[in-house]
C-alpha cells in the first residue's frame, strides 16, 4: 500500500494530539494517510499496552486512516541510532508517502525530540540505495525518500512556520483524542493524575487549536515546523 501522508509518532496518541485535524482534514480530501507509532507507550503511568493498543486501533477508525501500525521501539528508551534508524528506514520504504509529518522538535517529554531526529535522518537515509533492507517476506526493499518532512508541534509551544487550517476537523481530532480514555481526564478513572490527565491540558490544546486558527482566519488550526524549506508552484497555494 503506497501512502500519501505518513505519521512517525513516538507514542500512541500523539498524532491526535499533534496533527489530528490535519490527518482527518486529508483523508476527507482523498488521501491515503498512515500512522505508525514508534512505541506502544508501555512507560505510561495509566492505562497498559494492551488498552493503549485498542484505543489506538479505535482512534485510528474515527481518522479514517489506511493503516496504523507499531515498530515497538523502546518507550522512553529508544535513540537515534542505527538499529533504529533502520526501523522506521522500513516502514518509509514500504508505505513510500509523500509526506512525513514527525514528532516535535522539541517537547517536555524526551521521547518527542528524539523521535523529530529520528524521523529526519531515517527519511534522508532512505533514499540512499547502498542501505540495503528487506520487507516482513525477505524482499529486498527499494530506496525511496519523502518529499517533506514536516513537524506537529506538542505540548511546548513553538512558533509555527505554517498553520493548517482544521476547523471543519477539528471534532473528530478531539473525538479521537477521546479515545485514549486511559491517558485523558476521566472523573471516574481510580488511576493516578499524570500531566495529560489534568482537566487543563485538553483545554490547552483546545485553546492552542483557536489560537492558530485566529491567526489566519480560521476557527481552528494546526502548526507545523520545517527543518528544510518548502516551495509553493504559485502565491495561491498561500493563504
Amino acid at each position: 500500500m503506497k501512502l500519501d501522508i505518513l505519521v512517525l509518532a513516538a507514542h500512541p496518541d500523539d498524532a491526535e494530539l499533534g496533527c489530528g485535524g490535519t490527518i482527518a482534514k486529508h483523508v476527507a480530501m482523498g488521501k491515503k494517510v498512515g500512522i505508525a507509532d514508534l512505541t506502544r507507550g508501555e512507560l505510561g503511568t495509566r492505562g497498559t499496552v494492551e488498552t493503549r493498543r485498542e484505543e489506538a486501533a479505535k482512534s485510528a477508525e474515527v481518522l479514517g486512516v489506511a493503516v496504523r501500525t507499531n515498530l515497538n521501539l523502546k518507550d522512553g528508551f529508544f535513540q537515534n541510532d542505527i538499529e533504529s534508524q533502520l526501523e522506521v528506514v522500513k516502514v518509509v520504504r514500504k508505505y513510500k508517502p509523500q509526506i512525513v509529518l514527525a514528532n516535535a522538535i522539541r517537547d517536555r517529554h524526551i521521547d518527542h525530540g528524539k523521535g523529530a531526529s529520528l524521523a529526519f535522518d531515517a527519511c534522508f537515509l532512505s533514499g540512499l540505495a547502498k542501505i540495503e533492507t528487506v520487507d516482513e517476506d525477505g524482499k529486498k526493499q527499494d530506496p525511496w525518500r519523502p518529499i517533506s518532512v514536516y513537524h506537529y508541534i506538542q505540548s511546548d509551544f513553538i512558533e509555527p512556520h505554517f498553520i493548517v487550517d482544521v476547523s471543519s476537523h477539528w471534532e473528530t481530532k478531539m473525538n479521537a483524542i477521546r479515545c485514549f480514555k486511559s491517558q485523558f481526564f476521566d472523573p471516574s478513572s481510580k488511576e493516578p493524575e499524570t500531566y495529560i490527565s489534568k482537566p487543563g491540558f485538553l483545554k490547552m490544546v483546545e485553546s492552542r487549536g483557536i489560537e492558530l486558527g485566529h491567526s489566519i482566519g480560521g476557527t481552528y488550526g494546526e502548526g507545523f515546523t520545517v527543518r528544510r524549506y518548502p516551495g509553493v508552484n504559485n502565491l495561491f497555494d498561500l493563504l
